[in-house]
């Protein structure tokens, strides 16, 4: 990593230039389930996955076992576990599905043939494809993939996973609504490779069909927050 030096692009900011090595900035952990050519299922980590309508698109690793199984058996749950499951996340962590482990793989990492096993969570049946979810995720999308492509370094491929349901722990829903609470549902999200979930709310958007505290505007105790 390079040493850090003034950004004179922005002269007078007080910002530096750096180079991380890299740039999860904040984005939700997925465990994603995928069938393996033999029958048997897999469950990888991952933590770089966004939404666009019912379409959520993931980055996965060109020589993962999740890449091959997506190309050719595109069906898959998108599992989100809440924050106080990270520990089981982190287990997967150094696992992989693939045999021999690739070579672009992580030093320490090792060959797992039961990652469900393995990370300490169950699996449970879907309704709509043959990848089982994960028994204990808040959140599980059942999804079709629809175009699995390179991206433009090779090292990664980019897949468009199309949800057809949603399950969704009661926990976490309004009541009689078919909405998700946001004041009830934590995401774990994976900042600069640490695990944290979500803080109090500061407000909401305009389009939000859940408002609260006036429609956007901050709750008790958020005022002049920075």
């Amino acid at each position: 990593m390079t040493t850090a030096h003034t950004d004179t692009s922005s002269a007078g900011t007080g910002h530096v230039a750096i180079e991380p090595s890299i740039l999860y900035f904040g984005t939700p952990v997925v465990l994603l389930s995928t069938e393996n050519p033999d029958g048997t299922f897999n469950l990888a980590p991952m933590s770089s996955a966004w939404a666009l309508g019912r379409l959520v698109v993931l980055g996965l690793g060109a020589g993962g076992q999740t890449a091959r199984n997506l190309a050719e058996r595109p069906e898959a749950v998108i599992n989100l576990p809440s924050p106080g499951q990270w520990r089981h996340v982190e287990r997967l962590a150094p696992l992989t599905g693939r045999y021999p482990v690739p070579e672009d793989k992580p030093a320490g990492c090792r060959f797992e043939p039961d990652k469900f096993a393995a990370s300490g969570l169950l699996p449970e049946p879907s309704l709509a494809v043959r990848p089982p979810r994960v028994a204990r995720c808040p959140l599980q999308l059942e999804a079709r993939v629809q175009r699995v492509r390179p991206d433009g370094s090779g090292a990664f491929v980019i897949a468009e996973a199309l949800v057809e349901r949603v399950h969704a722990h009661p926990d976490i829903v309004v009541p009689g609504t078919q909405h998700v609470d946001p004041d009830a549902w934590s995401p774990l999200v994976y900042n600069f490779r640490h695990y944290f979930g979500l803080g109090p709310e500061r407000g909401c958007s305009h389009r939000s069909e859940t408002p609260r505290g006036g429609g956007g505007a901050p709750r008790a105790g958020t005022a002049g927050a920075p």
